[in-house]
């Protein structure tokens, strides 16, 4: 059986103004950094979703030895892409990883994730920093076909969640790493100037 990852990489960054998986992350993209901690996290097939600016991130993602698929509807919102990513996943997916290119997440973070959702043999598995839920989520494969038809008009990821709210299981983190999101340029700034030292230091 597969431990999947779908990576959303294809929004319109507008926030930013630039593409997000193109941003400078250590010294590679983001996109890179994000398949290389999934792998290293014990992912085996990393499912990038790509949409605007794809034919300068498409690249990036096959060097980092992750599939690429198209989301032709990418303004539509993350949930088509959501749709897409879980539909280029095989039967023998056991459970998947859905983050978001612009959160930056190191490979242990998902890692612990996995262990937990195995071990405990949960159906939705979160992070969570002092009381408050981050991400990535790991979902168990009996739910890919609500991934499947995820919609934006009824929230998308957020509402599969809601719907197995009995279901869910959180892993405590002492760090607020499993919250970071990276929207806009004063985000990136700050995250960057911090992520790597705290990662030593942990």
């Amino acid at each position: 059986m597969t431990i999947a990852a779908i990576l959303l990489a294809g929004g319109e960054s507008r926030r930013m103004g630039r593409p997000k998986p193109l941003l400078e992350w250590g010294d590679r993209t983001l996109v890179e950094y994000q398949i290389e901690q999934l792998k290293a996290a014990g992912v085996d097939r990393v499912v990038a979703v790509l949409g605007y600016a794809a034919d300068d991130v498409r690249p990036l993602v096959h060097k980092a030895g992750a599939l690429s698929v198209i989301n032709e509807l990418y303004a539509e919102g993350r949930a088509s892409s959501v749709r897409v990513g879980a539909a280029a996943l095989g039967e023998d997916t056991e459970a998947v990883v859905v983050l978001n290119v612009d959160q930056p997440r190191p490979a242990w973070v998902t890692q612990r994730l996995l262990e937990a959702h195995r071990s405990q043999g949960n159906t939705i598995t979160l992070p969570a920093y002092e009381g408050h839920r981050g991400h990535p989520p790991v979902i168990a494969a009996a739910l890919l076909p609500e991934l499947r038809e995820a919609r934006e008009a009824t929230l998308g990821l957020r509402a599969i969640i809601d719907r197995h709210q009995a279901e869910v299981r959180e892993v405590p983190f002492e760090t607020d790493v499993v919250l970071l999101d990276v929207n806009e340029p004063e985000d990136y700034e700050r995250a960057r100037a911090s992520y790597f030292q705290a990662e030593v230091s942990r």
